[in-house]
């Protein structure tokens, strides 16, 4: 059998603009992402006369994080602290993001999330870049 198995190259982290047409822009020199990681909570409610075993029932869900890191580029319009990435985390925005996958039906997540960390380095031998976390708020559809 024929594998269906897909390079991650080519994959698209966009940001929205959040007008009433939301128009996306994809975050400049994105590299690795990770995420999201969905997740179920559950809670623990064995009974004195449940099987002796642990009983867990599904209570909320969790859209998690999107991690990634990216070439830094200080004044880029979806990294800088007057338009972008940085700006949005101090202003504590929520935005619209869009993670666009290279398939041919271009099937994409779809989420609203905070910002939450953003960290540049500067190592002597290496490039300027960054590491981002994104924290989901609601639920994140896939649709393709």
């Amino acid at each position: 059998m024929t594998t269906g198995a897909l390079a991650a190259y080519g994959v698209l982290l966009k940001i929205g603009d959040g007008a009433t047409s939301e128009v996306f822009t994809t975050i400049a020199e994105v590299r690795d992402i990770e995420g999201p990681e969905l997740e179920l909570t559950t809670k623990e409610v064995t009974s004195h006369d449940s099987s002796g075993w642990d009983e867990y029932i599904g209570t909320l869900l969790r859209g998690g994080e999107v991690s990634f890191d990216l070439n830094f580029i200080p004044t880029g319009t979806t990294h800088s602290y007057t338009a972008g990435l940085i700006k949005d985390m101090v202003d504590r925005k929520r935005r619209n993001f869009q993670l666009v996958f290279p398939d041919t039906g271009a099937t994409s997540w779809a989420f609203t999330a905070l910002v939450t960390k953003f960290s540049p380095s500067a190592g002597v031998k290496d490039e300027l870049k960054a590491d981002v976390t994104l924290q989901i708020t609601g639920a994140p559809t896939l649709a393709g």
